[in-house]
């Protein structure tokens, strides 16, 4: 439900009662097939919301071209008709589909749920609220979100980078860091908002790649890039782009006459005043919490942070304060797309678990006819050309292109269609199939990677096999690239379906590949991770293994003391442990190790060695790997020479036991990035700022007298952390910033302790004589990572974490079906993060455990066995493990197998093969043959 907000939840958890109201779209939903007519005939032209008002759009407009759903919609606010009833209405004169509905009114809904999940996000800081860095006084002063859209290709200078005040390139440009944040004085957000920094850094090295020679400096306090990677794509910035890093606050923005450049005063790290000027700069605005969204929390009745978060455990962090009622994303906190991602997974892991006795309940699978038998008919093609309004008409003599179709070899029937999408011209689509007796089918018309689905659904609605339909793309690949040659693009249209039909000619039937699931889940690792992700999934239902090497539960958790909301660990951590070790549905594997893997997604076979050696194999669906990390052991600064230097960890038990090394000292210098951000361990481990301000708060909290100081690269207290380095400041703690080129040093002479590092201030070195050294290390790697990856064929990276498979879309899946990670094993991270995305982990897997088998997409590769010669070169090149050498049944000789359930169609092994030994279905030899040589053809 677009355009709606709800407005009351009334019930309690598995039992909501949630008033929506619907407002107006004043454009039918059902009509419209989103063609521009309307838009282009609209004389109304106003700021665009998307484009961050640096281009216009129409009083009908959809938001942008990826809209879910892409249906256009009215702005009441600035639509002349609706202002004064009868002006106007060029909209309704231009839409053929009668889709425009100006006595269109809002709507009541009431809706009966188990669960609610607020997911709201979050608005952008505006910097004119400040009224300081000349931003809606100077045109060159943009913000972040507008640099995004004159960098895009879609964007209103279609990616060229301008100076918005006359239209000459920019070829110098300025991004200043933490507007919006960390600033309670000019904005009242004392928080960081997270992702700053890193869109900073990106946008500057787009901007360089788009303008060559242009030299971008990024103004900052600290470089919080903590996310995975991000600390190599910061140094590739710096190293290979160019691109200049300045430390140091700039506060305001002066102008060097009407339009003209942009002055900046600023004080650099060398204590020099320097003045500059840039055809650009960029504000790097923060993110904070919308009105309407603090109205959303008041109606559903959830607690909210100071900084105007929704508040939850960091234990349970998608649970809202009200029960029932879970949150994701940005309204918890600042946070970058796939901790979001994540976050959402964890949520709809939380509901599920809610939910589980409903599971099912009010799913409803679609019907279809008996489908046809084609084998052995001679090919009838049916062509249907879409006109996509004035999309593709508008350019390609959709005519000429239908006339020409008919004449094509097998083609029996050709229709042309306003548009092909909308749901009437399926069901014709379907009606004709069956008149006109159709076996295969070529639909002229827009982009198969979003409209082929639906087709094929049209396919199957008609009782012909899904697979026999070819898309020629003859918008995107046409009428949009070649709008100013009507000639060529018409001539490139008929080449488009000749090629379709020749390959179709050549198709088909095929059959989803159907894999069988066992209901069981395998969990390896009983830390924090591990065993979230394993409760959940045994509270939502399902059977689950739980294996860990050592002989107790909790992990690198037991060795922690607070979170940084201050909630204590080992409570929380003792609580969990009884959860699962009291749950008939976990069964536990002590001092254990899995030490082989056969099998694929639904169907895996692990075997779980123990400390005797004795060997289980466990059939599971899904597996959950949270093996998670270890503590770094350094070699420098002393440690393990000077017995008064010592890790983060060890400093904690220290001051629990009241040491005397601790409770006697009045002098504490932390080092911070110890093992992290150099060398071949370019990462940032994340957890350390927010721990050694947290130890640095409780020794000044013990005792204000002692002197403790922090010696750091970037203050990485991101989020909400930042008060905790407000208040560590505000009770006197020293931070004194360091290079990774003058690296701090530990020296111990005639008993006494000091540090020696360079003074960014002062411009000097300085002498801290101490009584107390403490490291805050880096997070490694578990040490079997890599080997378990290999069993699982699940990917490490560089640093030895386990790979995600895509970074933003599926951040807790392996390439390998079945496979998740959580926790650190995937990166260093706090128990808050690895609890959502253990939970994300095991809503992943649950999509998987609730079926009792899965259909696979039935274009797989499969082996000529007369063809086959067993040369491997496919097995070498597979992605995906899918294919392996066997024997051929007591004849001489070997040849390919290929797994279905792994192969993902990509055609690699085609493509290798010299003997046509291995194809891919819908994509033979002979079809693609008959392709190339229709292009050939023209």
């Amino acid at each position: 439900m677009t355009l709606s907000e709800v407005v009351r939840i009334d019930g309690e958890a598995g039992d909501f009662t949630v008033t929506v109201k619907e407002s107006p779209r004043y454009v039918d939903v059902d009509k419209c097939i989103a063609c521009g007519a309307c838009t282009e005939k609209c004389p109304k032209k106003v700021d665009s919301e998307y484009d961050a008002a640096t281009g216009k759009r129409k009083a009908i407009y959809v938001k942008y071209a990826q809209a879910v759903p892409l249906k256009y919609q009215i702005d009441p606010d600035n639509c002349i008709r609706l202002k004064k009833p009868n002006a106007c209405g060029l909209c309704i004169k231009a839409c053929d589909a009668g889709a425009i509905n100006h006595d269109d009114t809002e709507k009541m809904h009431e809706i009966n749920v188990g669960a609610v999940v607020l997911a709201s996000g979050f608005e952008a800081f505006d910097p004119k609220e400040a009224g300081v860095w000349g931003y809606g006084t100077n045109p060159n002063v943009i913000t972040a979100l507008q640099l995004e859209r004159y960098l895009s290709a879609s964007g209103p200078t279609e990616g060229h980078l301008v100076r918005p005040s006359d239209g000459k390139p920019a070829y110098k440009i300025a991004f200043l860091q933490c507007v919006g944040s960390r600033d309670e004085n000019l904005c009242g957000n004392g928080y960081c908002s997270s992702v700053c920094c890193m869109y900073a850094v990106k946008e500057a090295v787009i901007a360089k790649d788009h303008v060559p020679g242009l030299q971008a400096t990024v103004f900052y306090m600290d470089m919080r890039t903590h996310g995975k990677e991000f600390d190599l794509y910061l140094e590739r910035a710096r190293s290979e782009s160019g691109v200049r890093f300045v430390r140091c606050r700039v506060n305001g923005v002066e102008t060097d006459g009407v339009g003209g450049d942009c002055r900046l005063s600023y004080v650099n790290e060398d204590g020099r005043q320097i003045e500059e000027f840039f055809d650009v700069v960029v504000l790097s605005v923060g993110l904070q919490t919308p009105k309407h969204v603090l109205e959303l929390a008041e109606t559903a009745g959830i607690r909210m942070t100071a900084d105007n978060f929704a508040a939850s455990s960091d234990f349970a962090p998608v649970q809202a304060s009200r029960e029932g009622i879970f949150v994701c994303g940005a309204i918890t906190g600042p946070k970058d797309i796939p901790q979001a991602v994540v976050e959402g997974s964890a949520a709809a892991a939380a509901v599920a678990d809610l939910l589980a006795p409903a599971r099912h309940s009010l799913t409803s699978e679609p019907t279809f006819p008996e489908e046809k038998d084609i084998a052995g008919e001679e090919p009838r093609i049916g062509v249907f050309v879409c006109h996509c309004g004035s999309n593709i008409a508008g350019v390609v003599d959709v005519k000429a292109v239908e006339e020409y179709a008919a004449s094509l070899p097998d083609v029996v029937y050709v229709e042309r269609n306003l548009f092909s999408c909308s749901q009437d011209t399926q069901d014709m689509i379907a009606k004709r199939i069956q008149e006109q007796n159709l076996n295969r089918i070529v639909i002229a018309a827009c982009t198969p990677r979003t409209h082929e689905p639906l087709f094929r659904e049209t396919l199957k609605a008609a009782g012909l096999n899904e697979y026999l339909v070819e898309m020629a793309n003859i918008r995107n690949h046409n009428s949009w690239v070649h709008s100013l040659n009507p000639d060529a693009a018409t001539a490139k249209a008929r080449d488009l379906v000749r090629m379709a039909a020749a390959k179709v000619t050549f198709g088909s039937s095929l059959q989803p590949v159907s894999v069988p699931i066992h209901q069981k889940s395998l969990v390896i690792g009983g830390g924090v991770a591990g065993m979230t992700a394993a409760l959940n999934l045994a509270e939502q239902g399902f059977s689950v293994h739980l294996v860990e090497r050592s002989d107790h539960l909790g992990g690198n958790a037991l060795l922690l003391k607070h979170t940084w909301a201050g909630e204590h660990i080992p409570t929380k951590v003792a609580k969990l442990v009884d959860q699962v070790v009291g749950n008939e549905k976990i069964t536990l594997h002590t001092e254990s190790r899995v030490t082989g893997v056969e099998g694929f997604v639904g169907n895996f076979r692990s075997k779980v060695t123990d400390k005797n050696g004795r060997v289980e194999v466990i059939e599971h669906g899904a597996g959950v790997i949270a093996t998670g990390g270890v503590s770094f052991i350094p070699q420098e600064y002393g440690y393990n020479a000077i017995q008064r230097v010592v890790t983060s960890i060890q400093f904690d038990r220290l001051f629990d036991l009241k040491e005397k090394h601790v409770t006697g000292a009045r002098r504490f210098v932390f080092i911070q990035c110890v093992g992290s951000r150099e060398g071949e361990h370019m990462y940032c481990s994340k957890t350390c700022c927010t721990h050694s301000v947290q130890s640095a708060i409780e020794l000044k909290k013990e005792n204000p007298e002692r002197n403790v100081y922090i010696l750091y690269r970037d203050m990485r207290t991101y989020g909400q952390r930042e008060a905790l380095y407000k208040q560590a400041r505000k009770l006197g703690v020293i931070f004194i910033n360091y290079e990774l080129h003058g690296k701090p040093k530990v020296v111990e002479e005639g008993g006494i302790l000091s540090v020696e590092v360079w003074d960014h201030v002062l411009h000097r070195p300085l002498r801290i004589e101490c009584d107390l050294v403490v490291l805050a290390t880096a997070i490694r790697p578990a040490d079997d990572a890599s080997a378990l990856g290999k069993l699982y064929k699940v990917p490490v990276d560089g640093h030895g974490f386990f790979q995600e498979a895509h970074a933003k879309l599926r951040p807790v899946d392996f390439s390998t079906d079945g496979m998740f990670v959580a926790g650190l094993a995937h990166y260093p991270k706090p128990v808050e993060e690895s609890v959502a995305q253990a939970l994300a982990a095991s809503s992943r897997a649950a999509t998987l455990l609730s079926k009792t088998s899965i259909s696979l997409d039935a274009v797989k590769a499969a082996v000529n066995e007369d063809n086959c010669d067993g040369c491997a070169l496919c097995v070498d090149v597979c992605p995906y493990g899918a294919i392996t050498l066997a024997d051929r049944g007591g004849e001489p000789g070997q040849l390919i197998r290929v797994n279905k359930a792994q192969c993902k169609g990509c055609g690699l092994c085609q493509g290798t093969c010299p003997k046509r030994g291995v194809a891919v279905a819908g994509f033979t030899m002979q079809q693609m043959s008959a392709q190339i040589q229709a292009a050939l053809a023209a």
